[in-house]
């Protein structure tokens, strides 16, 4: 690995810890949605073919939402057909049934709805209550599931909410359990205003676990705004979680929360797990790199702290940036 001495960071298991972790890699989406600027549809497309040529196997390409609502992705069904070969999974965000017609018809087959635990958060962005946004979800999650396809369900405001404070866990889980009913099968529990800390991460996955909810259809969401995207997701690998979402070079936050910062860095992520001995897959000099490369077409220094500790010492990232 590039960018630091080799056999660090030194390989120390952990007892009841996962044997793997596959990353669900959302930069593309997540982390570029959020940016002021639009960026290029190739550099886009490029970075996805970076990212999976770094090891990632679940690369989220782009979301099918209106343009008027994220003008960063209005370049969907340009983008999508130049990524969509690559060997890896790509699923793709829909909002609702156009959007699951657009998906469909460049033949993506991966989709994700996104959905709300309070309705503050459910007025805010999708202009319904709670259980309005599942119904209008229930047809897409139909649909997709007839076309052969996988659905996740991101659940958002897990942990808390800036207009509604503290979360109530039951909540959550008669949300997740709704998702699950109407045929998603994968749920990821965002924690969309970086509020949640470990214990209350054990908790409400072990309330998840009274629910009848599986723990492997589970995936985490932390963003890093109070310094503790790290240690909650150890408390969810502790618990069984094998799914974790990230961004590379920790891009990303959300538009409809102004208390909202960045996600977990990839890099950061794969650190840990690396000295953990848990695989990944991924090459982290790779990514790295793939990082510093976005960071120079943004025009800032990536946010993650190992991409900072790394890529100064890395020449190919620094040269790499000024090509599409």
């Amino acid at each position: 690995m590039s960018g630091t001495d080799p056999g660090l960071p030194m390989t120390v298991p952990a007892p009841d810890l996962p044997a793997r972790v596959r990353i669900h890699e959302v930069g593309a989406r997540d982390g570029l949605q959020n940016e002021k600027s639009t960026v290029p549809t190739e550099v886009k497309a490029e970075f996805i073919r970076r990212l999976a040529g770094a090891g990632l196997t679940t690369i989220e390409a782009t979301s099918f939402v209106h343009p008027k609502w994220v003008p960063q992705l209005a370049d969907a069904e340009q983008l999508f057909p130049r990524v969509r070969e690559l060997p890896a999974d790509l699923p793709v965000l829909v909002p609702n049934e156009r959007g699951l017609d657009r998906a469909l018809a460049l033949g993506a087959r991966r989709v994700a709805v996104f959905a709300s635990a309070t309705e503050s958060f459910a007025k805010a962005n999708l202009n319904r209550t709670v259980d309005e946004a599942l119904a209008m979800f229930k047809p897409v999650v139909t649909r997709a599931k007839a076309e052969g396809g996988h659905v996740r369900g991101y659940l958002s405001m897990c942990f808390g909410d800036p207009w509604e404070g503290p979360v109530p866990i039951p909540q959550v889980v008669r949300v997740c359990r709704a998702l699950l009913d109407l045929g998603c099968d994968e749920l990821s529990l965002g924690d969309t205003i970086g509020v949640a800390t470990p214990g209350h991460v054990e908790a409400l996955l072990a309330a998840l676990d009274e629910a009848d909810v599986p723990i492997t259809s589970l995936g985490v969401h932390f963003h890093d705004t109070y310094g503790q995207a790290l240690a909650n997701t150890l408390a969810a690998l502790r618990h069984g979680v094998t799914t974790v979402d990230a961004s590379a070079g920790g891009l990303g936050g959300c538009p409809y929360a102004k208390s909202a910062t960045g996600n977990l860095a990839t890099e950061d992520l794969v650190w840990m797990l690396r000295g953990l001995g848990i695989d990944t897959g991924v090459d982290l000099g790779r990514l790295v790199a793939t990082s510093t490369w976005m960071a120079g077409h943004l025009g800032r220094p990536s946010p993650s702290r190992t991409v900072r500790a790394l890529s100064h010492e890395d020449a190919e990232g620094h040269e790499d940036h000024k090509e599409p």
